[in-house]
């Protein structure tokens, strides 16, 4: 019922525009545009506008090569970064010389959080003048004047996402809280590989593979996430895949050279013995095997984590301080430290108990 709803509302926005701006993630361009709108706008006889925002995200070149493979006007701009908006002022203007109407209405529509509302903020500006109420749209809505011809409705229309691996990759479900991550995670590899499987090889140096699961086993092997027994993880490694995508640490375009946490993967020993005696009390785990754990002190980064349980536990040593080897486990795992206990005198280690 509520997709009906907002669906509905879609086209309420689509029949009152004479223009239609689909605002998109430039980042994620096939995870953000929506067939079904675009199919909806053109049947309606309407003039349909892609906007790519957070442009300045992306490298230049590769937005020149899919501006120039699309059937459909596109524009590349930033809105937070006032970039690109007047280039998009002026093609608004542009379409509304074909379209033989006083007064040209233009909507804005696209998935939430791909900065709809910054666009109409920077639009309305100080060359926004007055406002004007919608005969027969929803109540309260407006018409904020931008040109003598071209008025703008001052509220976007939010596509709804109908699928929910596709809410999961939006950011719009938390990774932790899916009991079934891999399904979403391999449908974010193969989008991935569609649009530019390079940043594969950039984050995680895969190059060779069979299909999308032999990527997400790749994954859990450079990342250390191993069941006892040795074999990787799959469910844990599509959950922090996830989370790196959710929290924007991993993007289809490093802007960057970011260094890679390197570790050597360790303490398997010790957090069998945790996971088979069920222990989550780092104070506890210190006090059982300190012995064990002191010798692995050392300059070397060693890492190595265990699901017990509705916890994590997760053991890293090579530090100076306490507190880098905090924010070493937490950059590894995307995850937070509730719990946690430091041991070592010159070289330091620490236990720690992760939010799931």
């Amino acid at each position: 019922m509520k997709q009906k709803k907002a669906w509905k509302i879609v086209r309420e926005v689509i029949n009152e525009a004479d223009i239609v701006v689909e605002v998109v993630d430039a980042r994620d361009p096939i995870g953000t545009r929506n067939k079904k709108l675009e199919k909806m706008v053109i049947e309606s006889g309407k003039k349909l506008l892609i906007v790519m925002n957070k442009a300045d995200l992306v490298p230049k070149e590769w937005a020149e090569e899919y501006k120039q493979r699309s059937d459909v006007p596109i524009i590349f701009i930033s809105a937070r970064e006032r970039k690109g908006t007047g280039i998009l002022r002026k093609e608004l203007k542009k379409i509304a010389k074909s379209i033989e109407k006083e007064k040209v209405k233009v909507a804005l529509i696209g998935y939430p959080n791909v900065g709809k509302s910054t666009i109409i903020n920077v639009l309305k500006g100080k060359h926004a003048v007055g406002t004007a109420p919608i005969p027969g749209y929803t109540k309260g809505k407006q018409l904020i004047r931008l040109t003598k011809r071209l008025w703008l409705l001052d509220t976007p229309g939010v596509v709804p996402i109908d699928d929910f691996d596709e809410l999961v990759i939006k950011g719009g479900f938390p990774a932790d809280k899916i009991r079934d991550p891999v399904k979403p995670a391999l449908k974010l590899i193969k989008r991935i590989l569609e649009t530019r499987k390079e940043a594969l090889t950039e984050k995680f140096g895969i190059k060779e593979f069979e299909n999308e699961e032999d990527i997400l086993r790749m994954i859990g092997e450079k990342r250390g996430l191993f069941r006892e027994g040795g074999e990787v993880d799959i469910e844990e490694t599509a959950r922090w895949f996830l989370r790196e995508w959710q929290t924007g640490r991993f993007t289809l375009f490093s802007q960057e050279e970011k260094k890679e946490e390197t570790f050597i993967p360790s303490f398997d020993d010790i957090l069998s013995e945790i996971k088979a005696n069920e222990i989550t009390e780092p104070r506890m785990i210190l006090w059982r095997y300190e012995n064990k754990l002191h010798e692995y002190l050392g300059s070397e980064k060693r890492f190595g984590m265990v699901k017990v349980g509705e916890f994590t536990i997760a053991i890293a040593t090579g530090f100076k301080k306490c507190p880098n080897a905090l924010k070493f486990i937490e950059k590894i795992t995307g995850k937070n430290v509730v719990m946690s206990e430091c041991f070592g005198k010159k070289w330091k280690g620490i236990i720690a108990i992760l939010e799931d």
